[in-house]
């Protein structure tokens, strides 16, 4: 690569009143590709100054390490809005700036005041992003929720465990940090908007919808309409498994990565016929897979375990925590973990580019630039040029060569094909995207059916080429020649043994964005292994405080899409950077990396407070109580209370009893210490009511709760109905489905952002190679022939 030291984002300038997770790691994100972000705080400062995961105590005049990761790189002040000099410097400072990025109760910008119309007026290019667990309108607008309440609502936790032990939420908060790749990419596309239509527009993010997106596999929309009837919970078999000296992780997709495996244990008989080819065959009869496994696995260490997995090319990795992944050759010959400025390990940015990421500044103290601040509130800025006319989708106009497949490559494309991009899917009628088979119910074209596939490719459109033939290279290449941007999430060696080397691309397209996603990079020790998303979540870290306390389970799902958002972002740094320099390059977003960063605050816990984070079943640090209970109809039922009057409310709903009224349960504190006694009384008294009933009163008190629905009987849902969070589209062979759109709503763009549905095989052959690439009728029935492009898989199925 190309280093330089100009950062793509040098001029833009944020001003961030959002707190905690997701709204800060967005910022932090867009600082470090050199966003100037302004932290407005109120006179208390963000509530994470003065937090942690382990509860360690902090220094009066300290704040918390998280707080310090996720606010690298910004400067504070503070601003009172309930008071007029408050309201008059954000007034002010949003005069100044290109987005507001803010995570305040709903509608409490606009009681004050200072609410999307008012700032439209004052500054007509500015882009507000507003940040919710529900959205900012409809039914559950103002509803209480956690993160945990919200990921048990989206039916992400109903399928994850083992059915004799209930269902478990996945820890770390991840559903914040997954909407956090939303909002800066997000925030982004509204940017690219204003610059070329004069206006800003109001973004308006989900939570709920975001964790839809990035945990759920779409059971809640595709799935439940391919497959009617409840979903089983599936515990992957192999997965995290016990070695001799830790634990292990396996990956075990394909029939014969299954196969390989058993032979590896010794016990070949196990992949003889097809028995124990699905993972539901296994699940049913886990105890004699896991006596075969175990007897194998305990008898050996972790690095005999990989050691033997990768000459087998079956994916293998250790389990990560906040320990281990500081000790990974791989990571560490990566340089992935770099010294906050505070003293503790962190998470470099997640990509590779010509530029290196900002050099970390301090987190500031509260108010710490406040001086400097409030003179730039007061100094006048030019304004964005006058309303063009143009229209406000901001990647119209662009053109990608998606040569992605899966799930992690097409979220990237997906997004920009929802805001106007020209996506052409490439794929082979050798070796289609192996999305297409994966669920899929019985049907004469079963690739036309997989949901995932479904989810993430709407809006594209297919062509299919032989990349082993000539013919079918020499097309390709006419395709990136007039493209802006490839992405690919092969594993390493594909590209370079095609001859598409990053060299070459750059020859053939000196302006071209090639964005590559392999698992664990393009460098390091690791960079030829195999690797899915559940090997990235067992390897990152995020497994590790999921499931029970003496059973780690993979989060499932969040690796593909976060990892695909991250590599979006880059991607569009990487158009921001071409645009002042009219140079293309190669970004690299190893999905390990995104993963690691959501998953950071383990290893800042470690290295900052010497605690170890683990997983604690439906409990966490963030919450207490917060767990899973069964009602009288046998439902599930989670709750979580997250701040003392929550605590006391809760108390008032069961009749304040007198184990509640003890004084030690008044504090978090007392009530972690507690949460024995807690979960027994919270039992018997949510075991005498429905679970609905029972939802209606805590929530009509102020208290998150929430039944866990099973994944396909989300819907009908009355928020997602009101935000029109599914688009209905006829698909040629599936009919009528409801597809999710962006978990954002924008306020210059109407809901429905899909322009199609996922492209049939090879649809689109004729119309791109015919139509624009100017071949012939006859030169189409020759590759025909030499099957270089087709519409039918060239295997048996």
């Amino acid at each position: 690569m190309q280093r330089t030291n100009s950062l793509p984002l040098e001029g833009l300038r944020i001003l961030d009143l959002s707190t905690q997770i997701t709204g800060p790691y967005a910022t932090k994100l867009l600082a470090d590709a050199g966003a100037d972000v302004i932290k407005l705080e109120s006179p208390e400062g963000d509530p994470l100054r003065r937090w942690n995961a382990s509860h360690t105590p902090i220094g009066e005049a300290e704040s918390g390490a998280l707080f310090k990761f996720l606010n690298t790189s910004k400067r504070s002040a503070v601003a009172d809005l309930e008071r007029p000099a408050g309201r008059e410097l954000f007034l002010g400072l949003a005069e100044t700036v290109d987005l507001v990025i803010e995570s305040l109760e709903v509608g409490r910008l606009d009681a004050l005041g200072l609410g999307w119309a008012m700032l439209h007026a004052r500054n007509p290019g500015l882009s507000l992003v507003s940040i919710s667990n529900w959205g900012a309108t409809g039914p559950y607008a103002e509803r209480p929720a956690t993160e945990w309440t919200l990921q048990a609502a989206t039916g992400a936790t109903s399928f994850r465990g083992l059915s004799e032990r209930g269902p478990v939420g996945a820890g770390g908060r991840v559903g914040e940090w997954c909407g956090s790749a939303y909002v800066a990419s997000g925030a982004l596309a509204a940017f690219f908007s204003a610059r070329r239509t004069g206006r800003g527009q109001h973004l308006d993010l989900s939570l709920f919808e975001s964790i839809i997106h990035s945990l759920t596999i779409y059971h809640a929309s595709i799935d439940s309409h391919f497959h009617p009837g409840r979903m089983p919970q599936v515990l992957e078999t192999p997965s995290i498994e016990p070695a001799k000296d830790g634990w292990v992780g396996f990956c075990t997709y394909t029939g014969q990565q299954w196969k390989d495996f058993c032979s590896m244990i010794g016990r070949p008989e196990l992949a003889e016929g097809e028995k124990y080819f699905d993972q539901m065959a296994r699940m049913r009869e886990l105890p004699i897979i896991q006596e075969a496994m175990h007897s194998w696995t305990r008898t050996k260490t972790v690095d005999e375990i990989i050691e033997i997995s990768s000459l087998l090319r079956i994916p293998c990795v250790p389990i990560g925590n906040g320990k281990t992944v500081l000790e990974m050759p791989h990571l560490r010959d990566r340089g992935v973990f770099i010294d906050n400025p505070a003293g503790f390990k962190q998470p470099r940015a997640p990509y590779r580019m010509d530029h290196e990421p900002r050099p970390l500044g301090p987190a500031p103290d509260l108010g710490e630039q406040q001086a400097e601040v409030e003179a730039e509130a007061a100094s006048a800025r030019p304004s964005l040029a006058a309303p063009t006319g143009e229209s406000a989708l901001p990647f119209e106009g662009l053109r990608i060569i998606d040569l992605t497949a899966f799930w992690a490559g097409p979220t990237v494309t997906n997004f920009l094909a929802q805001l106007g991009a020209d996506v052409i899917k490439i794929e082979s009628i050798q070796r289609p995207d192996g999305m297409r088979f994966i669920a899929t119910p019985r049907a004469e074209k079963p690739y036309e059916w997989g949901p995932v596939y479904h989810g993430v490719n709407p809006g594209k459109r297919c062509v299919t080429l032989d990349l082993n033939q000539e013919r079918g290279m020499t097309i390709l290449r006419r395709l990136i020649e007039g493209a802006d941007a490839l992405a690919e999430n092969f594993s390493t060696r594909v590209m370079e043994n095609f001859g598409l080397t990053w060299e070459t691309l750059r020859e053939w397209n000196p302006r071209l964005i090639a964005l590559r996603m392999p698992a664990f990079g393009l460098g390091g020790p690791w960079k030829d292994r195999a690797g899915w998303a559940s090997s990235v979540d067992q390897v990152s870290g995020m497994a590790w405080v999921t499931g029970y306390e003496d059973f780690p389970i993979i989060v499932r799902a969040a690796c593909d899409p976060v990892g695909g958002m991250h590599g979006l972002f880059a991607l569009l740094l990487a158009l921001e950077s071409r645009r002042k320099t009219g140079r293309g390059q190669l970004v690299e977003v190893p999905l390990v990396e995104p993963a690691l960063n959501l998953a950071a605050e383990q290893v800042i816990e470690y290295t900052a407070y010497g605690e170890l984070l683990t997983a604690s079943g439906n409990r966490g640090p963030y919450a207490a109580p917060q767990g899973i209970y069964r009602s009288k109809d046998e439902e599930p039922l989670a709750l979580a209370v997250a701040t003392d009057l929550q605590w006391r409310a809760l108390c008032e709903v069961l009749g304040s009893p007198s184990w509640a009224l003890d004084p030690r349960l008044a504090t978090q504190a007392g009530r972690r210490e507690a949460h024995d006694l807690i979960d027994a009384e919270l039992a018997k008294w949510i075991a005498e009511r429905s679970c609905s009933e029972t939802v209606d009163l805590l929530i009509e008190a102020g208290i998150p709760a929430s039944s866990v629905p099973d994944g396909r009987s989300v819907r009908p849902h009355p928020q997602l109905e009101h935000r029109r969070f599914f688009q209905t589209l006829d698909h040629p062979e599936a009919g009528r489905v409801d597809y999710p759109v962006l978990p954002i709503r924008f306020s210059e763009l109407g809901p429905e952002l899909h322009r199609s549905p996922p492209p049939l095989l090879g649809q689109h052959n004729e119309e791109v190679l015919q139509g624009e690439l100017g071949m012939s009728s006859d030169e189409l029935d020759e590759l025909r022939v030499n099957q270089t492009i087709g519409t039918r898989p060239s295997f048996s199925l």
